[in-house]
């Protein structure tokens, strides 16, 4: 762990005693976060990710069926930072509409990777009424533990219908995890951690046997398998999607998966407030 990850550890420890949390559950809280990376616009550094405008395809590559949404460089983001076992180099693109109907599932065309010296063609995507996203260019980067959402805490800690008292002190670890947050630029893309959902957690719904593949239906994402789950990137719409009230899309995958380079296994879920 990084300086100053640990850093930031070591005050939350600090800030969980001084409201007199038990330190067996602030242990626990520090030990579930996974590391995040966080992509902003702003800055002076390299070009890291491109979000809106026309994606770079290859030729023999069918179209996705919903809007391009950002390309990033796997190269450019400091190696380790995600917690996921993506390549380390080549273009990560993730496409997505808007439509919240339903909780959402696998989508095949949802996330595509071009490896390194593919060669690719500028390709506008049309879809109905909807014109690209707007171009932006993230080059602002900062990596943290990322933490659980409080309910999502809860649930994995005490099981399906944990006692309202549990619920409170999820509240109040997650408030102090907050309390030493520090200063962060409004971020438009998340690599890699724990979902921040203005509904339900996104990975909770993946591992949800109804929502699995028929094959692995019957208590495999619960069984083994269940901690395979994680968030791939969380696009945070903001004023580019006018249509939704703190719009979100999220990618979540296997680790597997993402091993295998099986990105058409990937699920999306989009949710606003």
């Amino acid at each position: 762990m990084a300086d100053a990850s640990m850093d930031r550890v070591n005050r939350f420890r600090a800030e969980a005693a001084s409201r007199g949390l038990p330190s067996k559950e602030v242990e626990e809280w520090i030990c579930v976060a996974r590391p995040a990376v966080y992509l902003a616009e702003g800055g002076n550094g390299p070009l890291v990710a491109q979000v809106g405008g026309d994606p770079m395809l290859p030729q023999d590559v069918p179209r996705p069926s919903d809007p391009f949404v950002a390309s990033v460089d796997l190269a450019a983001l400091p190696p380790g930072v995600t917690g996921l076992p993506l390549p380390a180099d080549g273009h990560l693109l993730l496409f997505s509409g808007t439509d919240v109907h339903g909780i959402g599932g696998q989508v095949s065309d949802a996330v595509l990777y071009v490896p390194a010296g593919t060669p690719t063609t500028s390709s506008p995507l049309a879809h109905g009424w909807r014109e690209p996203y707007r171009p932006r260019e993230l080059r602002t980067v900062w990596h943290q533990p990322s933490a659980q959402m409080p309910e999502s805490f809860a649930l994995d800690r005490w099981g399906d219908f944990p006692e309202d008292e549990q619920f409170e002190l999820a509240d109040e670890l997650g408030d102090a995890w907050a309390h030493v947050g520090g200063y962060r630029p409004s971020w438009a893309l998340q690599i890699g951690g724990h979902p921040v959902s203005p509904q339900n957690d996104p990975v909770h719904y993946a591992r949800d046997p109804e929502e699995a593949d028929p094959s692995e239906q019957g208590g495999t994402a619960h069984g083994e398998g269940a901690d395979d789950w994680a968030l791939l990137a969380t696009w945070s719409c903001g004023d580019d999607v006018t249509e939704l009230d703190s719009g979100v899309a999220h990618w979540v995958v296997r680790r597997r998966d993402v091993a295998a380079r099986r990105f058409d296994r990937v699920h999306r879920y989009v949710e606003m407030a």
